[in-house]
């Protein structure tokens, strides 16, 4: 009986934790540990220097069109959102995480993925960031952020994403 009743605690526990107004991630309230140098209390969506404003208002990724490496009018314009963004937020390093779809072999995307980073890297090296704070990291299709075989899934997952880092490094 006491198993009974100590299932029936943990139920209602739970049922009280989804009941919070909580985010499940608090780096979307500058809580979280993305802050880095820029978020200090009380930084969150609605303070221009913090890492959730970046994300929200500017935007942290772009994305492409199969097979390709080549940046579209509308990513262009993400990337001089982030390029103004780091200009006016200098102790904010990146790295720019290049992804694919799932088609094709796992070096292919590797190697498109690399590509679509160095892309936007150097799109925002043109827009006077400079090249120390900005790394490339390819993930190829290691970490789509859709799963499943048609274009909708695909063409989430075709895409370079800007993650900030606190603080200068190189």
């Amino acid at each position: 009986m006491s198993g009974l009743k100590l299932a029936i605690a943990a139920v209602a526990v739970l049922g009280l934790a989804a009941c919070s107004n909580k985010p499940w991630n608090d780096d979307l309230n500058g809580a979280g540990g993305a802050g880095g140098a820029g978020a200090g209390a009380g930084a969150g969506a609605l303070d221009p220097a913090s890492p959730a404003y970046f994300r929200q208002s500017v935007g942290d990724r772009v994305l492409f069109a199969v097979d390709q490496h080549t940046l579209s009018p509308a990513a262009q314009a993400t990337l001089q959102g982030q390029a103004r963004w780091l200009a006016q937020n200098a102790d904010y390093a990146v790295t720019i995480e290049g992804h694919a779809d799932e088609q094709g072999t796992r070096e292919y995307n590797l190697g498109l993925g690399a590509k679509r980073a160095n892309a936007a890297r150097e799109y925002l090296i043109s827009q006077g960031i400079a090249g120390g704070r900005i790394k490339v990291l390819s993930y190829g299709k290691e970490r789509p952020l859709e799963i499943c075989s048609d274009e909708t899934c695909y063409s989430k997952n075709r895409r370079a994403v800007t993650v900030l880092a606190g603080g200068l490094t190189g």
